[in-house]
């Protein structure tokens, strides 16, 4: 099998790609893949360093108030549109997969041009403006949340395939809780509000470490590089909680936790069901179209999860609400693992390659 498969700009489009990728790899006894992403973001680095081939375009966003800029990217989008038709016809690929971010255009743009069948990987519960155009001149469009659907106009291509990202959990060694200087013991509650971090959120959690005194559990609190010399200046918590800036490859941590509180991207939330673990979702206002929000109202109304809103977060209360949860007969955190263990058996990765090999096959 031939594959082009492009996404781009950030670790919530990359990853899924990636994880996609190595489907593949294990399903196809012969297998050629060739990414197509942007020159100047993450991708462009961390994709060919997997030795994965690599061709890049030269686009960027539009942007709500420069008028200049988005002029410009007219003529960068025309060029990439007529590369990827080059690249197309020299590579003859079975099949085109779109995984998010604006690179993606171009690229399945040039698909329906050159009649090659393609797919769409929707992340968000409310989709980007880019996968909704595209979605219809697409075969298939994947989604990560059954809510999704219906904000595309046609629903008979639409299929719930969950987040790949969440694969990616399963292919990692798990961490040792004792490597981090944590008890093997005590049950451990994780924090974590995404690579960057959020001082916002950061700020309403030090009441919540705080509350954390001799109990039988710790908190492990992940705060982000720019934000951890503040966190930690002016706060001196328990033996039971420690702070970091960082850890590499967190999610391996995932399977020897108890409780993770969390953002709500779709990445993390795809990673957090994959390892099974129930969690507390704390929702970013401040993305694009609230999608934070549906994401994790979306996880919290079928029981995998509970919200709470940033606004609405109070560190002693959610103190007494962890505390509860790790009751060894807590009905709501019991009903949150069985609900997770009961999830698909079959991984997104592999349900996405039997739609695209169906595809394939009749093409």
């Amino acid at each position: 099998m031939k594959v082009i498969i492009s996404a781009g700009g950030t670790g919530g489009h990359i990853y899924p790609a990636l994880a996609i990728i190595n489907e593949l790899k294990k399903q196809e006894s012969y297998l050629e893949v060739l990414y197509i992403g942007t020159h100047n973001r993450m991708e462009n680095k961390i994709v060919p360093e997997l030795n994965i081939p690599y061709q890049s375009l030269k686009i960027y966003g539009f942007s709500k108030t420069d008028m200049k800029r988005n002029f410009l990217n007219i003529g960068y989008l025309i060029k990439s549109y007529y590369k990827c038709i080059d690249i197309i016809k020299e590579f003859k690929p079975d099949i085109i997969i779109g995984v998010g971010g604006y690179v993606t255009m171009p690229v399945l743009m040039a698909a329906k041009k050159c009649k090659i069948k393609c797919v769409i990987h929707e992340q968000n519960s409310i989709p980007g403006k880019t996968n909704k155009f595209l979605s219809r001149g697409v075969d298939k469009v994947f989604v990560s949340f059954k809510e999704s659907i219906k904000y595309f106009s046609d629903k008979s291509k639409c299929v719930y395939t969950g987040n790949p990202s969440g694969d990616n959990v399963n292919n990692l060694k798990v961490m040792s809780k004792t490597t981090l200087g944590l008890s093997k013991n005590k049950k451990l509650v994780l924090i974590t509000s995404g690579s960057l971090g959020s001082s916002s959120l950061n700020q309403k959690l030090k009441d919540f470490l705080k509350c954390v005194k001799s109990d039988d559990f710790e908190v492990l609190m992940i705060t982000g590089d720019a934000n951890y010399e503040e966190f930690i200046s002016d706060s001196n918590y328990s033996s039971n909680v420690k702070v970091l800036p960082y850890l590499n490859n967190l999610a391996s941590l995932f399977k020897n936790t108890d409780l993770i509180i969390s953002r709500a991207g779709a990445g993390t939330i795809s990673e957090i069901m994959a390892a099974k673990v129930p969690s507390i979702l704390i929702p970013s206002p401040y993305v694009a179209n609230n999608h934070q929000y549906y994401n994790a109202k979306e996880i919290s109304d079928n029981k995998l999860a509970l919200m709470e809103e940033e606004k609405e977060l109070d560190g002693t209360l959610l103190y007494e609400k962890v505390k509860e949860l790790l009751d060894k007969d807590n009905l709501e955190y019991k009903l949150m693992q069985e609900n997770l263990i009961k999830q698909n058996k079959e991984s997104s990765s592999q349900l996405i390659y039997k739609e695209i090999k169906e595809l394939v096959k009749n093409g």
